[in-house]
């Protein structure tokens, strides 16, 4: 199985597959009743919370990501991918 042969905690997956449909439904219905416009979103204070904080979660980790990158290429002489 790939998650024991990557070392991935069975947990997150089960939780992602439980809550992906009531996440999928909860964004559905604002859809529906904001009438398909996006912006609702970002006039929320508790939505805009959320995605904020996701932003800045995927900006840190893409910086970790390139900065461990850099420090290994560095360490090993050789390049990871080409660029």
């Amino acid at each position: 199985m790939a998650l024991r042969k990557f070392d991935y905690e069975p947990a997150p997956m089960v939780m992602a597959f439980i809550l992906s449909p009531m996440i999928e439904n909860s964004l559905r219905q604002s859809l529906l009743m904001s009438k398909g416009v996006t912006p609702i979103f970002l006039t929320r204070p508790i939505s805009l919370t959320c995605l904020i904080l996701a932003a800045v979660v995927l900006i840190f980790l893409h910086l970790l990501w390139k900065t461990e990158r850099g420090r290994l290429q560095n360490n090993s002489g050789f390049r990871l991918s080409p660029e």
